[in-house]
């Protein structure tokens, strides 16, 4: 009996720190300065590598971007080295700073400054522990009376400001009053809010302490005071905070709600309320005369709205009847019958269509690039014109972006899945161009064979092509009798081959029209010309698959060393995501992944270089 007992409480505690932990979820603050932009601090019950979902008034925020406190962020350690610190305070209090430095995460950036008579910067910031490390072991009492908490608090905050990472934390250590410091609280917190400072004030109470300035201090900035009954507590102090840090979130976005609003705000099972501040005349103005419901719509259906609008009235001008009232009104006058529309009901419905496919052929049909489109789409042999595929590219590209954009990508994301989305359809019609090109090419040696043949028995060089035609297969087979089709028509012989070899864009056809042109005009055996011509393309492309094949090892090697990187850091992630979170969460971590991105795509060309080859 008394055993279960036992085990029942051992259970029930096991059960409590994480009932409390799951209890402590929480905001920290809400960060109206820079509206319609807001800074929300969200802690969450547990340690997590997933940023919690943000709730504005019961509908989910876009947009939002957020760092986690616990990962790569500016840290200013403000340590109170007044005269009260004189003795065991000032050793414990430097010992549980560099307790804390030494468990910090390696992205963090870390300065000291000490808080005397006045506020002074010891070290810069740095992610190595070093030159901390030595200032705090070096830190000495001032032998000028007097503490500049506020002083201190301005002068971390403008240090702070300076700093590329976007998390950003004071961690204040004092055991008395504010009692030298120029600037004043109001001033001290302004500041802080102004660089987007988290604050977590600690204090080494005593019976004169007044902990009200500081715990004003941490509730404007969003961090927690913290008090201990004596410097020999210290260290779990900042162990606490420290480990909170890896529970708090800094959430960015921007809100939807308007000067004056009441803001709901709900996350990780907890949720505030706050009031965006100032209301203008013109929000009066249009409250009065619009129902609250149409302020409710977002900047995504205005944004529809505007779109849809240009778009009905690029139709209507192109639509518009130029001119037609006039020649209404002159054709009894000049004897003319009214004419009727000769336009069935399919192509009626598809007009105001086919009026903006031809409006954009004249406006961009000039460009060189529309002219390399519809070459594509030739080679490819696709029943598609360029404006279409144009159109196709526009469509592919602005759907998945906007998707994206709804479900709240970073920009760079948006724009990525709009290039790639829009090159889809391009890169579909030069794959199949370029399997129309080999095939064809594979075909070349059998067809010069085959018009030899014709020739060498009496037939004509027409002949021989209408052999071709008859008993080839495609697409040589297509691309010749588009020769004799024009020939019929009146055109010449080695014009409509010369357009032939231009259209495909195979150099072995190239090379096989110009030889056939040089003879006609200079004379000759032309069954003799095609065996020897049969016969070099023959060995060309036996040549190009030999190297083709040396060649093989070193790509696959390229590939390797391509794909290796994204597969380390992808594996690496999955397993430790803390040991490569400064990678992903720290400005040397970017200039670090930039840096390599670079070195792999001039390796790309280089390896490139090396394993091709022009046969």
């Amino acid at each position: 009996m008394r055993r279960g007992l036992l085990l029942a409480l051992l259970a029930v505690s096991a059960l409590l720190p994480s009932a409390a932990s799951a209890a402590d979820a929480r905001f920290g603050g809400v960060d109206t300065g820079a509206y319609p932009s807001l800074r929300v601090l969200l802690v969450t019950p547990r340690a997590t590598d997933r940023a919690p979902r943000l709730r504005e008034n019961g509908v989910p925020v876009t947009g939002l971007e957020a760092a986690n406190l616990g990962r790569a962020k500016s840290v200013v350690l403000a340590v109170d080295r007044s005269q009260s610190m004189r003795g065991q305070a000032m050793a414990d209090a430097s010992r549980a700073a560099r307790a804390f430095v030494a468990a910090k995460p390696r992205g963090d950036r870390v300065a000291i400054v000490a808080v005397g008579k006045r506020a002074l910067q010891l070290t810069g910031f740095s992610s190595a522990t070093i030159d901390v490390d030595a200032a705090l072991r070096g830190i000495e009492v001032d032998r000028v009376q007097g503490t500049a908490l506020y002083d201190a608090i301005v002068l971390s905050a403008d240090a702070l400001a300076a700093e590329t990472l976007a998390s950003r934390v004071l961690i204040l250590l004092t055991d008395g009053q504010e009692v030298s410091s120029e600037a004043t609280l109001e001033t001290a917190i302004a500041a802080a809010r102004k660089a987007g400072v988290t604050v977590y004030p600690i204090a080494i109470e005593s019976p004169s302490f007044s902990p009200e300035p500081l715990k004003r201090l941490a509730e404007a900035t969003g961090g927690r005071y913290s008090g201990a009954r004596d410097s020999g507590a210290l260290v779990a102090v900042y162990t606490s905070i420290a480990e909170e840090l890896k529970r708090t979130w800094q959430l960015t976005y921007t809100t939807s709600a308007r000067p004056g609003e009441e803001v709901r705000l709900a996350g990780a099972g907890t949720s505030t309320t706050t009031i965006i501040p100032g209301r203008s005349s013109v929000v009066r103005t249009v409250d009065s005369a619009l129902p609250d419901a149409v302020f409710g719509v977002g900047p995504l259906l205005t944004a529809l709205l505007a779109g849809v609008s240009i778009f009905l009235a690029g139709l209507f001008a192109l639509r518009a009847p130029h001119g037609a009232q006039i020649r209404r009104r002159l054709a009894p006058h000049l004897g003319q019958k009214e004419r009727t529309s000769s336009r069935g009901p399919v192509q009626e419905r598809f007009a105001t269509a086919s009026a903006v496919l031809r409006a954009t052929e004249s406006a961009f049909g000039h460009l060189k690039l529309w002219h390399s489109l519809h070459r594509l789409l030739v080679r490819a042999d696709l029943p598609l014109r360029t404006v279409e595929l144009a159109y196709i590219s526009v469509g592919t590209g602005l759907l998945p972006g906007l998707l994206f954009a709804l479900a709240g990508a970073p920009s760079l994301v948006i724009l990525a899945v709009m290039v790639g989305g829009g090159a889809l359809p391009i890169g579909v019609v030069w794959w199949k161009a370029r399997r129309r090109l080999n095939a064809l090419d594979d075909q070349l040696p059998d067809i010069l064979t085959t018009l030899a043949a014709s020739l060498k028995a009496g037939h004509s060089f027409r002949q021989g092509i209408q052999a071709v035609v008859d008993e080839g297969m495609p697409p040589a087979s297509e691309e010749f009798k588009r020769v004799l089709t024009e020939t019929s028509l009146g055109r010449p012989m080695d014009d409509a081959l010369a357009e032939m070899a231009e259209r495909v864009g195979s150099e072995n056809l190239s090379f096989v029209v110009t030889a056939v042109t040089i003879q006609r005009q200079v004379g000759g055996s032309l069954a003799g010309i095609f065996d020897m011509v049969a016969e070099a393309v023959r060995n060309r492309q036996q040549f190009a698959r030999k190297i083709r094949s040396l060649t093989a090892s070193g790509k696959m090697s390229a590939y390797v060393l391509l794909g290796l990187p994204f597969f380390i850091a992808g594996a690496l992630t999955l397993m430790n995501p803390e040991y490569m979170s400064p990678l992903y969460h720290s400005s040397v971590g970017h200039m670090l992944i930039a840096g390599g991105m670079t070195m792999m795509f001039f390796g790309s060309l280089i390896l490139r270089k090396i394993v091709s080859f022009r046969g």
